[in-house]
């Protein structure tokens, strides 16, 4: 088989069901097909495929290995399944690693107990939140069909006590998507520093037969963006951090997105099943991406099977409208997922994305000024020398000074 990735030199991410797809919630909007808010039986990762796929991990990743736990609802597995994972990622780190972990949690299930366990070993908490109450509690329901909203709150105090890193992440669907202001308001008064949005899919995980339809128009979401922008960007000092803005920002700086839907490549990453059948992506859960299983198979031959390379090939394949777009290098053609007609159509956001580019513009280079004045600022604070003209900017976009952050001298001399 061809190699797709130097696994020797190259991290990646990986994505964990720990539960499958169990959870103690009902919401009706649910990518996954097996949700229903009665989880009976738990089904956890074994034992046996966690500390191999941990011990495999370390060897290959030199040190920086990044785990996402993910369901369904995470916590089902129970406290001592992480107390577990903690134990073996200790176990198999090579001296001086840095291992990273973070959960997607809806929250109701967090603790004191809980909460200290985060905090102890650090593990950043994504919180499923979508609004304020009325809006929240609307489509988040628990299996007797109540909503969620004041269990997730009580969760989100407990990891405010305790110092907890945690963001919130907002499904935008047709109940909220008309309320951007009042969303922003609501984080705003909540205290919640950092804010993340993904739009509501009308297909399940399982479904790469059929497009990436939505559950909101590409019209609707545009202008929830515009309207979000507005607030975020504060007249040109943003208190908060919402993921879509602050990749955008990071575009106009050349520092590239961390958001996967708006980089040049899909990141590497591997997405596995509780049973430990992996996959590239958690948009191509399907037998057609399966790329092997974690307990049967070693890790170097999974991130080197043939599909791997076959997938990450989609994303740089880009429809013909995309090759001549004026905003290829804001959005690389968003997903390849959301693509129609077999990934030959444009991305079904890409009408909201070209209404927030044309939106932002002009405000999105005064802030990306006000940012490379602070750093060259910052700079000569230190001391530190201006690079010559042809010599490469010291804001880190590889570009020559003269043609980054050089005319900016004369604001900070």
């Amino acid at each position: 088989m061809t190699s797709c990735i130097a696994v020797n030199k190259e991290s990646f991410g990986v994505m964990w069901k720990t539960v499958s797809e169990a959870c103690n919630l009902k919401c009706d909007y649910c990518y996954y097909s097996r949700c229903g808010g009665n989880p009976g039986k738990i089904n956890r990762i074994d034992s046996k495929i966690l500390e191999k796929f941990i011990k495999e991990y370390m060897e290959i990743n030199n040190g920086a290995a990044g785990f996402v736990w993910q369901g369904g609802e995470p916590l089902l597995a129970g406290l001592d399944f992480f107390e577990e994972v903690v134990f073996l990622q200790r176990k198999y780190a090579p001296p001086y690693a840095h291992i990273s972990n973070s959960i997607q949690t809806n929250a109701t299930l967090i603790t004191e107990e809980w909460a200290q366990f985060f905090k102890q070993y650090q593990f950043l908490v994504g919180v499923s939140l979508d609004g304020p109450k009325q809006i929240h509690d609307a489509r988040r329901i628990t299996g007797s069909g109540k909503g969620s909203f004041d269990q997730v709150m009580r969760g989100i105090d407990y990891l405010k006590k305790y110092g907890v890193s945690f963001n919130i992440l907002s499904v935008i669907h047709e109940g909220n998507v008309g309320n951007a202001k009042e969303l922003m308001a609501f984080y705003d008064k909540q205290g919640f520093s950092y804010v993340q949005f993904i739009p509501c899919m009308d297909f399940r995980s399982q479904e790469i037969d059929k497009e990436g339809k939505y559950l909101i128009t590409p019209e609707e979401f545009g202008q929830f963006l515009c309207e979000a922008f507005d607030y975020w960007y504060n007249h040109g000092n943003p208190q908060r951090s919402v993921r879509f803005f602050d990749n955008l920002l990071s575009m106009y700086l050349h520092q590239g997105a961390e958001l996967c839907i708006h980089r040049e490549a899909c990141p590497k990453m591997l997405v596995l099943e509780q049973n430990g059948d992996a996959y590239p992506c958690d948009f191509f859960i399907h037998e057609d991406y399966k790329i092997g299983n974690i307990g049967n198979d070693s890790l170097e031959a999974i991130l080197n099977h043939s599909l791997y390379e076959q997938f990450l090939n989609l994303k740089p394949t880009l429809p013909d409208k995309c090759k001549s777009c004026e905003y290829l290098n804001l959005c690389h053609g968003g997903c390849p997922r959301s693509r129609g007609d077999q990934g030959k159509d444009v991305d079904y956001f890409c009408e909201s994305y070209m209404q927030l580019y044309r939106y932002a513009d002009s405000r999105m280079k005064h802030l990306s000024e006000k940012v490379r004045i602070n750093w060259l600022q910052t700079a000569v604070k230190r001391g530190e020398k201006f690079p010559k003209r042809n010599e490469t900017c010291l804001c880190g976009s590889g570009e020559k000074f003269k043609k980054c952050c050089g005319h900016l001298i004369n604001n900070v001399m």
